[in-house]
């Protein structure tokens, strides 16, 4: 813990606070100056009072405030930074470097930051700057976000959380990356993930063991677990991910959190470290449904990219969407669900019993909102024989070294293959993983079996399409994890069923749906979080679904551990955040496969 900083204030969970900030003394011609500087205080009360309704219009009860602050950050929105910034409550510096000291309060307990922007204060001064000339534009202006660690981003080394890695420097960044910085957004730093983003346990050479906020014998999920982490913890608004099989989903699950994997096509993954050109996108993380929201529309105004093929399927009535306008309207009477019973675990435990109670009370506060559920029982939806058909091992060799031969990658030394990563003895790749990465080291898109394994994908998705046309549903909804997130240390992130919406590329919004019973580990219990998957480009209809169960059933809570605010800090540069790699479980060896 830093000295500089100290926990002040208790917090209701869920809520935004800001507090006053004693505006700069205006200077006023004699005549008539008595009356103006009276006026003026006049107005500074009441443009006081109307931020602080404005902040808190949204929500059901009133926080208590952190008075020693201009902004209290935790559980802070996209629209609440821009109202308390706007109107001179504070500056986009406090703004930033406020999150850095939350990220220097608390990440020594989650450790799901491997490093910060050094160029973030920087930024937050120009920010400031263009509010001064009156240049303020762009969605996400002065909004801190924290990306994976393999997006490539300049100011911050592409590690993929891989000790091989660490001298990795993008010479440019994603794509995605300049959508978020042209919208105004300030890159904080970069998150722990799963090793290559390969399962979900979000442990790593690099980057240590992340810890789940509400339980710290607990997992984050994963891959994208340091992102989900950090912001659950409020250590950004939000924070990106990738998505292969379950990695945006998995943290959100057990973060309380929101989270959308795209239709395949919408988002560009260029500038993004790779494992499957069939199965992979990139997406967000967040705290409610409107900020994901504009992180979707921002990160797919990237729109056709000619590096990554698959973005010219997108029909050009979908380009340039604003997905916030989809969250308005409609309501749940009405709407049709699939509940997918086979991705429920019906033999009753301490970690299976929690997900179905939790589900079957959603079910029925979806019936009572006066939507229709319908059971899906049909054999395909298994995920034992879904799992089958991934391809990750057929084409991750290929998409790594093509990544890694880019000439826009530059940072001495590193790998050049796969095959020099992997034989560095400078990474981990848990027992689990040991087989996929040996298979993979020999496998290719032109094996016979990774052909069949397309065909039998392009079945599935025609089978889903039919239960839809059949049922007539407006989406399918079923548990994230058909268990809790598992215990640091267990060999796989198990019973998590996002591999129909990865084999298949159809859109997924997660949400927030409930907390296992509380216990000594978990003071106000374990996440539990459902998906919604939808058909092609659904995503404003879904992300319309996701508002009004957030909105119904309101479920989402601050960690306890991070209930406290911090200490203001005045930083003059960014400080070095130095990630613990000495939690990492001794079942998961380094260098060794």
């Amino acid at each position: 813990m830093s000295d500089s900083g100290s926990l002040r204030g208790a917090y209701t969970p869920g809520r935004t606070a800001t507090a006053y900030r004693k505006p700069k003394r205006q200077h006023f011609g004699r005549a008539g100056s008595a009356i103006k500087m009276a006026a003026c205080s006049i107005s500074r009360v009441m443009n006081h009072l109307l931020i602080q309704l404005v902040a808190f219009a949204w929500l059901p009860e009133s926080p208590a405030w952190a008075l020693s602050n201009a902004f209290d950050v935790r559980e802070a929105s996209i629209d609440s930074v821009h109202n308390a910034l706007f109107t001179q409550i504070t500056t986009c510096r406090e703004i930033v470097s406020a999150f850095i000291a939350r990220v220097e309060e608390f990440n020594p307990t989650v450790n799901a930051i491997i490093s910060l922007n050094p160029e973030a204060l920087s930024i937050a001064n120009k920010l400031d700057e263009r509010i001064a000339a009156g240049n303020v534009t762009g969605s996400l202006f002065c909004i801190p976000v924290v990306l994976k660690d393999n997006y490539d981003a300049v100011e911050t080394n592409t590690t993929g959380a891989c000790l091989d890695l660490a001298n990795s420097k993008p010479l440019e960044d994603a794509p995605t990356v300049t959508a978020l910085r042209n919208a105004g957004a300030v890159i904080l730093g970069k998150a722990n993930l799963h090793e290559m983003a390969l399962e979900g346990l979000t442990v790593s050479s690099l980057g240590g063991q992340t810890v789940n906020p509400y339980d710290k014998t607990r997992t984050p999920g994963g891959s994208s677990g340091g992102a989900g982490a950090a912001v659950a913890s409020n250590f950004a608004i939000f924070g990106t991910g990738t998505d292969t099989v379950n990695s945006l989903r998995s943290p959100a699950n057990a973060g309380s959190l929101f989270s959308f994997r795209p239709t395949r096509g919408l988002i560009s993954r260029v500038g993004v470290i790779p494992v499957s050109f069939t199965q992979d996108t990139v997406g967000a993380i967040a705290r409610n449904p409107k900020d994901l929201a504009v992180a979707l529309t921002v990160m797919a105004s990237v729109g056709f990219d000619p590096n990554d093929n698959v973005t010219a399927l997108v029909p050009p009535e979908v380009r340039g969407r604003d997905y916030s306008a989809s969250l308005y309207g409609g309501s749940l009477t009405g709407r049709r669900f699939g509940f997918l019973d086979g991705f429920l675990n019906h033999t009753a435990s301490a970690e299976t019993t929690p997900v179905n109670d939790v589900m079957a009370d959603m079910v029925e506060k979806l019936k009572g909102a006066g939507a229709t559920v319908v059971n899906i029982t049909e054999s395909i939806y298994n995920t034992v024989t879904l799992a089958a058909l991934d391809v990750q091992i057929y084409e991750f060799r290929e998409v790594l070294d093509a990544y890694l031969a880019r000439p826009r990658l530059g940072g001495s030394p590193r790998p050049d293959s796969f095959a020099e990563l992997y034989n560095s003895g400078r990474f981990l790749v848990i027992p689990g993983q040991s087989g996929m990465i040996r298979s993979s080291l020999v496998s290719s898109t032109a094996n016979t079996a990774y052909l069949d394994s397309l065909r039998k994908i392009q079945d599935l998705t025609q089978a889903l399409d039919a239960t839809f046309v059949r049922n007539n549903l407006d989406a399918l909804i079923y548990p994230q994890q058909k268990n809790l997130v598992v215990k640091i240390g267990s060999p796989s992130q198990s019973g998590r069923n996002g591999i129909l919406a990865a084999l298949t590329g159809r859109p997924v919004i997660h949400v927030p749906a409930g907390f296992s019973p509380p216990s000594e580990d978990a003071p106000i219990g374990v996440p539990i979080g459902m998906e919604i998957l939808g058909r092609p480009f659904a995503e404003g209809l879904l992300l319309n679904i996701a508002n009004h169960i957030a909105e119904k059933f309101p479920v989402r809570r601050m960690p306890p551990f991070a209930n406290g605010t911090v200490e203001a800090r005045a930083y003059e540069s960014v400080p070095v955040i130095r990630p613990d790699t000495g939690n990492i479980p001794g079942v998961y060896p380094i260098g060794v496969f």
